[in-house]
């Protein structure tokens, strides 16, 4: 019976670990988040997105950005009237480069961070799970809106500096500190081409300073603008499902999405 039970117990952890996978690269940079922002100061918003990338796809990260945490969503389907319930898994914070002891947020353009979500299986969230995401957070920090020199270089490390700061140590998914960089149905639908869509930046009372807009052409970035990495495989009452068999079924759309349109899945 014993021996039962162990057997049991390994099918069962195998079972839950097969479906959140999500392969880093191997570490080859130690550069840390002060010598990224020194080295990145004088850079224009091309130079600094293939610097990040880099960086980045060379396992350039600290821990903690690796171990994802689950979010716990559902919905009333109103035809069968059956509540469907769902997890999908976030980063704890925004992109960042750095080792443990020395790392830095980061703010690049849609394109390159659709570059390293594609390289280990992730993708950027909607509207919606933005908001999901705040609700969830385990630590809500107030907006810090900078005005000067916003696209700058130093205005993001400046920017970083002062959310930690507030943060004061403290550990656990983290929001309020960032405009996330959204997939929305309206990139697709604009009439202007090469945009960017952006929402978020919730405030205590939990209203968003930023709402969903495309004003923006895709290869501007300022200090405000972040990446949240979302595991591209969900559970949906149990199974596993790839966000996209999600937001293409017109049911479980709504788990993840709430906008007329839920057919633009990633920048290109």
């Amino acid at each position: 019976m014993y021996r039962f039970a162990i057997i049991l117990f390994i099918v069962m952890l195998t079972g839950c670990s097969t479906g959140q996978k999500i392969t880093w690269p191997e570490r080859a940079s130690n550069l840390s988040g002060n010598d990224f922002y020194h080295q990145a100061f004088a850079m224009k918003w091309r130079e600094r997105d293939s610097f990040a990338v880099k960086e980045i796809l060379a396992g350039n990260i600290p821990s903690f950005l690796k171990k994802f945490v689950p979010v716990e969503i559902s919905m009333l389907d109103s035809v069968s009237g059956r509540r469907i319930k769902a997890t999908y898994y976030v980063s704890q914070d925004y992109l960042s480069i750095g080792t443990d002891d020395d790392w830095a947020r980061i703010n690049i353009t849609p394109n390159a961070a659709q570059r390293i979500a594609d390289s280990i299986g992730c993708f950027l969230p909607t509207r919606k799970m933005v908001d999901d995401i705040y609700g969830a957070a385990r630590l809500k920090l107030e907006p810090v809106p900078m005005y000067a020199f916003r696209d700058s270089t130093p205005t993001m490390w400046h920017h970083h500096l002062i959310v930690e700061g507030q943060r004061k140590g403290r550990k656990g998914l983290i929001a309020g500190i960032q405009k996330d960089v959204v997939i929305s149905g309206r990139i697709s639908r604009d009439t202007r081409p090469d945009r960017v869509a952006i929402y978020g930046w919730h405030k205590l009372d939990g209203k968003p300073i930023q709402p969903l807009y495309t004003g923006h052409i895709n290869w501007w970035v300022d200090y405000s603008q972040g990446v949240r990495l979302i595991y591209r495989r969900m559970k949906v009452d149990g199974k596993w499902m790839d966000y996209t068999e999600v937001l293409g079924d017109g049911v479980l759309k709504r788990l993840l999405c709430d906008e007329e349109f839920c057919d633009f899945y990633r920048y290109p």
